[in-house]
């Protein structure tokens, strides 16, 4: 195992961060919620508030508005280096946390969907509270690219290929899958998160 880093923090979306109707579409990051801990299961995640106050996140397929995808994106996750990146790319704006995944873990590299094995193990203290597997790329949106150009007008073609070739292989961040029993898998900030080959 090799240990890639620590979750820096743990959130939900409570809607979609895409509003508007195409062609007018635009990114909205203000239904994100960061939260205490998350529960991971096969339909997505789950907010824990710190009221005992449970939050379903929009890619769960419990989420009456569900913008889930048949289980492949209800855990999504990024990491900080990714954000350093990004924001040398496109500005100041893109903060941590901002492109919505749930899981955003503190590195120092950037990672491809190859880096990160079979699956990846997050632990608190010495005890494994969670399993991802089935880890895919989360591809870059129409919006989140515009987002990240500070647009408020659809981009020229060239600008929008551009900058999606620049969010994609994992710079926008990863789906994967909980795996083992999900009444025992919860990640907060703070836990340590390892590649598993």
């Amino acid at each position: 195992m090799e240990l890639i880093g620590l979750v820096k923090l743990v959130q939900i979306q409570r809607a979609s961060l895409k509003a508007g109707q195409r062609p007018h579409s635009y990114y909205d990051p203000a239904p994100l919620l960061e939260v205490p801990q998350l529960r991971l299961g096969p339909g997505g995640v789950v907010g824990l508030a710190g009221d005992g106050q449970e939050l379903v996140d929009v890619h769960n397929a419990a989420h009456p508005q569900s913008k889930g995808r048949q289980g492949t994106n209800g855990i999504s996750l990024g990491f900080t280096s990714h954000y350093q990146a990004m924001r040398a790319q496109f500005g100041a704006h893109l903060a941590d946390g901002c492109a919505g995944e749930n899981i955003l873990i503190a590195a120092d590299r950037v990672y491809a969907v190859g880096d990160l094995g079979a699956e990846l193990l997050i632990y608190r203290g010495e005890r494994q509270v969670a399993r991802l597997t089935n880890l895919i790329v989360a591809a870059p949106c129409v919006e989140f690219s515009q987002f990240a150009q500070v647009s408020d007008q659809p981009l020229a073609a060239a600008d929008l290929r551009a900058t999606l070739q620049f969010l994609g292989d994992g710079m926008r961040g990863f789906y994967a899958r909980a795996a083992g029993d999900p009444a025992a898998a919860t990640v907060q900030a703070g836990d340590r998160v390892f590649v598993d080959d």
